[in-house]
C-alpha cells in the first residue's frame, strides 16, 4: 500500500530536531512520496533544499495569503526561477485567509491573482489555502487561467460546504482532506468528503497541524496520512488499501512532476 502526503509542512522548526527519523517513520507507514508548500521567499528555499537532500520530497513554491502583506511583484521573478528545480511539482500554498487578518484583502486578492498566472504561465497546478473566504477564492477560480483546466490544482484541507465542493469540482479542481475529517464531530465535513468523486480526492497531512484521531493534540506528521486515508476508504466504502491507490493515483495524476 502506498500513499502520497499531498500537503506537509515538513520544512518548518517543530521538525528540525528528527525531520530524518519522521521522514523514515512515514516511509515505514507506506508513505512513498511527501509535497511541502512553501509559506514564502525562506520557506521556498528551505523546501528545495529538503528536496534535494531527500528523494522522498517534492515541493510547491510560492507566498501564503498570510505572508503577502509586504507584497511585490518582483516576487513573480523569484518564484519563477525557483519553480525551475526539477522537484517543484506546484504553485502553493496560495490563495485567501480571512481569518488571521494578517494581511489586507486587496493585497491577498493581487498576489493570489498573480501566482494563479504564474501557474498558467508554467503549466503547473496551485495549491490553495482557503480559511472564511469561501466565496473570493471562487471568484477569483472562477477568472482565473486555471478555470476549465484540465488539472488545475487542488483546494487543500477542504473544510467547507458541499455548495462550493460543487463549484470548484466544476472548475476541474481536486480537494484534499486532513485530520479534521477523522473528528468525532466533524460529521459535516465527513459528508461533504463522502460524495467527493473518486478520481478528485487527495489525502493530506498539514503536519504539524491538524493531527488525526486518535493522535489529535500531538504534533502532526506525514506517516499520519494513512489515518486519513483509512477515515476516507470508510466514507466511500471501500478498503484502505483501494483508496490509498485512488489518492495516490490522483497525486501522481495531479502533480505529473512527481512521476519524473
Amino acid at each position: 500500500m502506498m500513499i502520497v502526503d499531498t500537503h506537509c509542512h515538513l520544512d518548518l522548526n517543530r521538525f528540525d530536531e528528527d525531520r530524518e527519523a519522521v521522514i523514515q517513520r512515514s516511509i515505514e507507514a507506506g508513505v512513498e512520496k511527501i509535497i511541502i508548500p512553501a509559506l514564502d521567499l525562506n520557506s521556498c528555499r528551505r523546501v528545495l533544499q529538503l528536496a534535494d537532500q531527500f528523494t522522498t520530497v517534492y515541493v510547491a513554491v510560492g507566498i501564503h495569503p498570510n505572508s503577502s502583506a509586504t507584497w511585490k511583484d518582483s516576487w513573480l521573478k523569484k518564484l519563477r526561477e525557483f519553480a525551475k528545480h526539477p522537484k517543484v511539482v506546484a504553485i502553493g500554498e496560495i490563495g485567501l485567509d480571512y481569518y488571521w487578518d494578517k494581511s489586507p484583502k486587496d493585497i491577498q486578492h493581487r498576489a493570489f491573482s498573480l501566482q494563479l498566472e504564474l501557474a498558467d504561465e508554467l503549466d503547473l497546478p496551485v495549491i490553495v489555502h482557503n480559511r472564511e473566504s469561501d466565496n473570493d477564492v471562487v471568484a477569483l477560480l472562477k477568472s482565473s487561467p486555471l478555470n476549465g483546466k484540465e488539472k488545475p490544482g487542488v483546494l487543500h484541507s477542504f473544510s467547507t460546504s458541499w455548495d462550493i465542493a460543487e463549484l470548484v469540482l466544476g472548475m476541474g479542481f481536486y480537494l484534499g482532506f486532513t485530520g479534521p475529517v477523522t473528528f468525532k464531530k466533524a460529521e459535516g465535513l465527513r459528508a461533504v468528503a463522502s460524495q467527493v468523486p473518486l478520481d478528485r480526492i487527495l489525502a493530506e497531512t498539514d503536519a504539524p497541524f491538524l493531527t488525526p484521531h486518535p493522535y489529535r493534540g500531538k504534533r502532526n506528521e506525514p506517516a499520519y496520512t494513512a489515518f486519513v486515508v483509512e477515515k476516507l476508504a470508510e466514507l466511500h466504502g471501500m478498503t484502505k488499501a483501494e483508496m490509498a491507490q485512488r489518492t495516490t493515483d490522483n497525486a501522481h495524476r495531479l502533480f505529473e512532476r512527481i512521476n519524473a
